[in-house]
């Protein structure tokens, strides 16, 4: 802003300075003018300074919720992941303990077979034993009639 004092009247009562005291009052003019240009430009300058501020702050919390976001959308993939590792294991570990119980199951039925043969063929022996018990108590008993009947007879 250039401001021409020296076209305006001056205020000074003095007449043999006038020239000095019209120079002194456009300082002062001049003085109060760049007080209040500055004091605007510095309120504006705040204003713009404070508008920039709240506008970095802004844009800062902006970019932290964004990043707090991608974050936790992050660890919900971490997470899900996790969850298909874990059912893929745990799935992995049913089919595992499946096996190993069939294959136990097998091996305890195998056992069970040879165990249920060697009992088939004992009760086997017991039943042929029990015959020929049987045989040979008929045949004491055939025998004991024989002897009672010899004793009856020979007077």
């Amino acid at each position: 802003m250039d401001f021409f004092y020296e076209d305006l009247p001056s205020t000074s009562q003095s007449t043999k300075n006038g020239h000095e005291d019209s120079h002194m009052t456009e300082d002062t003019d001049r003085d109060s003018s760049r007080q209040k240009s500055s004091s605007v430009s510095v309120t504006e300058t705040q204003e713009r300074y404070t508008s920039s501020s709240i506008d970095d702050i802004s844009r800062r919390v902006q970019d932290l919720v964004e990043k707090i976001n991608d974050s936790r959308t992050s660890d919900q993939k971490v997470m899900d992941s996790f969850q298909e590792k874990l059912v893929q294991k745990v799935t992995e570990m049913y089919q595992q303990m499946k096996e190993h119980m069939y294959t136990v199951y097998e091996e305890n039925s195998n056992e069970m077979q040879v165990k249920l043969q060697e009992l088939a063929e004992v009760l086997e022996s017991c039943t042929k034993l029990h015959k020929e018990l049987m045989d040979a108590n008929r045949a004491l008993a055939g025998l004991r009639e024989g002897l009672a009947i010899s004793q009856t007879s020979e007077p």
